[in-house]
């Protein structure tokens, strides 16, 4: 690996050059999918410490051009998907239909009480209980987005036996002879909150989108969902058609 030397005369900070080196680096020399060297390499490279280092690898990771995977290294990023939010969107549909590989993790489920928001935008009193069904979604096996879900206990009794995994619309289809339509979506950049940033796999200063969605029934136009998803801003694009 080649030495690099440092310029601590320039009132740049070290760890600020290393991070527009390597930036420079990541678009001319690396793809997505690659791994930067290893850090003691790299402090080496740059007669740095591990400490000055890590805060460089940081500002990539905040920029988004790198993650950080405990035990592997840190992994080149590639660019942001664009994720189409339409009527009828689907996870797993949309993103196989551009050649990725999409899954899903439940992390939770558990019935609630509804209030604030949840109960206006489902259209149910205070108090009335909902289950609330956390999933962490994946592209490519990285993290993509997380999205808890909410739905009144009172009209799908079932749906917390019922739901095991994968796609909440199909249930809504086959159980329920029900087709789920999004009616609003509301989005915000904002700070991950509880433990997203674990289950995203960023840092606890790194921006995300924020998408409240509601669902109703097709044909009753009673809401059936409220959503709320929060995803890695790094890896979306979102794209809201009629």
């Amino acid at each position: 690996m080649t030495l690099c030397a440092i310029n601590r005369n320039t009132g740049e900070s070290v760890y600020r050059q290393i991070c527009r080196i390597l930036e420079q680096e990541i678009k001319s020399t690396y793809e997505a999918g690659d791994y930067l060297p290893v850090e003691v390499d790299l402090a080496a490279r740059f007669s740095v410490n591990r400490h000055t280092l890590r805060r460089a690898i940081d500002e990539l990771v905040s920029m988004g051009l790198v993650e950080r995977q405990h035990g592997r290294g840190n992994l080149i990023l590639g660019e942001a998907l664009e994720y189409k939010v339409g009527e009828k969107t689907r996870f797993t549909e949309r993103l196989e239909s551009l050649g990725k590989l999409a899954s899903t993790k439940v992390i939770r489920k558990i019935v609630v009480p509804a209030y604030g928001g949840v109960a206006r935008r489902l259209v149910i009193k205070e108090d009335s209980f909902v289950l609330m069904i956390e999933t962490l979604r994946q592209v490519d096996g990285r993290p993509f987005c997380v999205i808890s879900h909410f739905i009144p206990v009172s009209r799908f009794p079932d749906f917390e036996t019922d739901y095991r995994g994968g796609s909440l619309h199909a249930l809504f289809e086959q159980k329920y002879a029900i087709t789920p339509v999004r009616k609003e979506s509301l989005t915000t950049a904002c700070l991950p909150l509880g433990d997203d940033a674990v289950h995203l796999l960023i840092p606890k200063n790194f921006p995300i989108l924020r998408v409240k969605s509601v669902n109703i029934d097709a044909k009753t136009q009673h809401p059936v969902e409220y959503s709320i998803t929060r995803f890695r801003s790094d890896r979306v694009q979102l794209s809201f058609t009629p």
